[in-house]
């Protein structure tokens, strides 16, 4: 499974490449359908999958995403980069989303913590076999850690602090200023910073909390499922490694807070989206969707 190129670096190049596969998709091409759903299906996936911590739900809401981006693009003007069209359409269906299970469960960062507290630390040290355990436990407890903020500040954190989205294109996704983009941002990450630095080993040696102690009590207390592992399976990349815009000109928000935790998670592969909508919007179905008879 491939990546497609970052699509908040507003490359002219990468949109003009968009650009041009939207109009062969509007002529019937099938085959730029494919290209194009698969330039975008990761970034919407791992957007959606930190928003909504759950992968089946995740998965769902990209699915619906990127039917929705490719039913509408004969409503696509090019006022700007295609990948901020697109993603207007995620963050505004993320938004509007149902309220996942998990963010009915996570009240709040005093809530979390209160979880935390309450889950035993193991007597011994993991064994090397259950290492994937204890990633799935560190980035699926760190991705849940975004639940407590509201909806609308995670979309903010994870555009900004992890995907290095600049306060241009950020207050073009959520439709709102530059200087509420960047406010929005600064809170939720103080908000991120102070639990981390009070509660989290990963963030002060200081702090009790270790992953690898607190993973056998996540897999009694059904949060970590052996079974079905939702953040340390097969992955792409590490997301620092693929959001490279590094362009946010937001002066106070240095790489000393809690970016560089959030950045070192995987980069996720999504399931073959272009696969499953192809499936759906072949042939005669698909040029009724898009409205071209």
């Amino acid at each position: 499974m491939t990546r497609g190129p970052n699509p908040f670096a507003e490359a002219r190049e990468a949109s003009a490449v968009d650009e041009g596969l939207a109009r062969a998709v509007l002529a019937g091409d099938n085959a730029a359908l494919d290209e194009l759903v698969r330039r975008h299906q990761a970034w919407i996936y791992n957007l959606a999958l930190r928003v909504l911590w759950n992968r089946q739900d995740a998965e769902d809401a990209t699915q619906e995403i990127l039917l929705r981006i490719v039913t509408h693009l004969s409503s696509f003007r090019a006022e700007s980069a295609f990948g901020t069209w697109a993603y207007r359409i995620a963050v505004n269906h993320l938004l509007d989303r149902k309220r996942s299970k998990a963010e009915q469960v996570v009240t709040g960062f005093e809530c979390y913590g209160r979880v935390l507290d309450e889950t035993p630390d193991a007597e011994q040290a993991p064994s090397p076999e259950e290492a994937l355990l204890v990633e799935e436990a560190k980035v699926g407890c760190m991705t849940g850690m975004l639940l407590c903020l509201d909806r609308s500040q995670r979309l903010v954190f994870t555009l900004g602090e992890i995907f290095d989205v600049n306060d241009v294109v950020g207050a073009r996704l959520l439709d709102t200023t530059r200087d509420n983009y960047r406010q929005l941002l600064s809170r939720a990450r103080r908000q991120l910073q102070g639990f981390l630095q009070g509660k989290c080993g990963l963030a002060s040696s200081a702090n009790p909390c270790r992953c690898a102690r607190k993973t056998r009590g996540f897999v009694r207390a059904g949060i970590v499922d052996p079974a079905r592992l939702q953040f340390a399976g097969p992955h792409l990349a590490r997301v620092a490694e693929v959001a490279t815009a590094r362009a946010r000109a937001l002066e106070e928000l240095t790489a000393d807070g809690p970016g560089p935790l959030f950045r070192d998670h995987p980069f996720q592969a999504p399931p073959d989206f272009a696969a499953r909508l192809g499936a759906l919007v072949r042939g005669q179905a698909f040029r009724a969707l898009l409205d071209l008879d």
